[in-house]
């Protein structure tokens, strides 16, 4: 296989994972081309499915094609000359150099290029290799073409491969030079275009990782990671500098963990940026969380509980005193449902304080404290403080240790509304994790008044739903009474070929009853707790799952995916 010819083949699957088109949208473009003679660009651009005929030089890391810089012994005037201008200027390439094997070398700032080159070979009548440069080399190339005093007169000789000796370097992918640091024009386009790259693709995070032979990227789009680009690995090193001078972090210490944040807008949109490095075998990985600044926080009716539940947290939340929690691991949308809470219950007569780590969204009208244990304001010490400014809610935002957990306990008995997390597996197990971390059981039984376990799973996309007769192994899933059909996504242009677009809320609620206070003074198992629960009618999170998927808002293996196999922890 040519090298042209894997470019052409990897284009194709990137431009499918990243869910810009589909190959028959390609082949369909491939035949307008045919007819029109365009710039590939310009025909996704009639048929839609590109914003411009620009946008392949824009995507161009996310391709996987690296641009290199070309220097003037890479180039052959002769050869530049003995190409029309307008053709050039029409397909955004400079013929620059004549291989020996026959081959002729073009240069373009447009990776989509590579689907015209059967056309231009049609027209030189000569083998093309094709080399992706920065788009102001070409310029400057284009600038030479506009200065020549007159297009190649008919006798001159037709561009043909001259086989003859030649001891001028091959241009190649590989060719990156040496010497791209930080502050360089390209390589801050290039961080500038992975930032806008994840934005334009609604990621949460952009993860980037060294391995031995490459520099993988991944963006965690609605909560799942996928494969969008593999620099060089020859810009690793002036990439993680690069993001860490934006972050303000010392670039020349690689063998210790680093945390930052800084602020940015892109493609319109005011975001905070959060940014770890962390030392591994083959270089720093770097993740970036990217927060929306200009996103309101959810209402309570927005979060996905069942009109079941919905009431039911409402009366949890507006009790006078107590602790209410949320569980669930990472990822899973606990603060949101907390910061929604906080929302409902912000009024004038209420004082809210919140001791979070970080501080994610910013709430009108709630003092938001973000821990900071290198100086000692752990959750503990912020906790302890906070008390001291005559709260009526508190949130914090994680109990991790026993000491934030009594102070937690102790608030809740002298007459604050508490909110806190856990990381439990669902919610009849924070109340044994909260023993097991040394809470005596009365204390337990008499503070807590509820716990909201929840999960994040994919919505199956709008624009592309469709229903279909479901499986056996989703209808055993799906239980009585028996579905005729469910919802899937086909897969579009919105959602980027995944057929989800957005997450949900699944939900276990416990309210504690007389019977289950009884319990937990009594030490009970996490699943005898479960079951005296749904006796009392609590609906698990696969319960809750199920409902929505015949509601069309997920899919059988969303939830699976998303839900623990046991029910409760032991």
């Amino acid at each position: 296989m040519t090298q042209t010819a894997h470019h052409l083949e990897r284009l194709i699957l990137r431009l499918k994972e990243l869910g810009i088109t589909s190959p028959e949208q390609l082949e369909q473009a491939r035949q307008e081309q045919a007819k029109a003679q365009e710039r590939f660009g310009v025909v996704l651009t009639r048929l839609g499915i590109v914003r411009d005929a620009d946008s392949g030089i824009r995507l161009a890391p996310q391709l996987g094609w690296m641009p290199i810089h070309l220097e003037s012994s890479q180039i052959d005037p002769a050869v530049t000359q003995r190409l029309p201008a307008d053709l050039c200027r029409t397909h955004r390439i400079v013929p620059i150099q004549e291989q020996p094997a026959g081959h002729v070398v073009l240069a373009t700032d447009d990776p989509f290029t590579v689907f015209s080159l059967e056309l231009l070979e049609r027209c030189c009548g000569v083998n093309l290799e094709l080399v992706l440069v920065w788009q102001q080399d070409l310029n400057t190339l284009f600038a030479r073409l506009n200065q020549q005093v007159a297009p190649p007169t008919p006798s001159a000789p037709p561009l043909q491969p001259q086989p003859q000796p030649s001891q001028q370097p091959s241009v190649t992918e590989q060719a990156i030079s040496e010497q791209v640091t930080a502050t360089d024009e390209p390589l801050i386009r290039l961080v500038d275009s992975v930032l806008s790259e994840a934005v334009w693709m609604r990621a949460s995070d952009i993860h980037i990782e060294p391995l031995a032979d490459r520099l993988k990227v991944r963006y965690r789009i609605d909560g799942v990671l996928r494969d969008v680009t593999s620099p060089p690995k020859a810009l690793q090193g002036p990439i993680t500098s690069r993001i860490k001078i934006m972050a303000g972090l010392n670039i020349a210490e690689k063998r210790l963990p680093q945390d930052g944040r800084l602020q940015l807008v892109v493609a319109d949109k005011p975001l905070d940026v959060r940014i770890s490095t962390l030392p591994a075998l083959h270089g720093e990985s770097i993740v970036m969380r990217l927060l929306d600044r200009g996103q309101s926080v959810r209402g309570l009716h927005e979060l996905g509980l069942s009109k079941e539940d919905e009431p039911k947290w409402e009366q949890l939340i507006r009790r006078p005193y107590g602790m209410v929690l949320v569980t669930g691991p990472t990822g899973s949308g606990k603060t949101t449902t907390l910061y929604a809470t906080l929302a409902t219950l912000n009024q004038p007569d209420r004082k809210l304080i919140t001791v979070e780590d970080p501080v994610e969204y910013q709430l009108a009208g709630v003092n938001q404290v973000h821990v900071k244990p290198a100086i000692g304001l752990s959750f503990a010490a912020g906790l302890r403080a906070m008390l001291r400014q005559a709260p009526d809610v508190i949130m914090v935002g994680e109990i991790r240790d026993v000491e934030t957990a009594q102070i937690a306990i102790q608030a809740a008995l002298t007459g604050h509304l508490v909110f806190s997390t856990l990381h439990t597996n669902d919610a009849p197990s924070a109340v044994t994790r909260l023993i097991d971390m040394g809470i005596a059981p009365f204390l337990v039984a008499s503070t807590l008044q509820g716990v909201l376990a929840q999960r994040l799973v994919r919505r199956i996309c709008p624009s592309c739903q469709v229903r279909r007769s479901p499986t056996p192994d989703e209808l055993a899933f799906l239980g009585e009474p028996a579905v005729k059909q469910v919802s899937e996504g086909r897969g579009c242009e919105q959602c980027h070929q995944s057929g989800y677009y957005g997450r949900i809320g699944i939900y276990e609620l416990l309210c504690l009853s007389d019977t289950l206070r009884q319990m937990v003074v009594a030490k009970s198992a996490a699943s005898d707790l479960q079951q005296q629960a749904i006796q009392e009618g609590m609906r698990t999170l696969r319960d809750d799952g199920n409902i929505k998927v015949r509601e069309g808002l997920t899919t059988v293996s969303e939830v699976l995916r998303a839900t623990p196999a046991e029910s409760a922890e032991s």
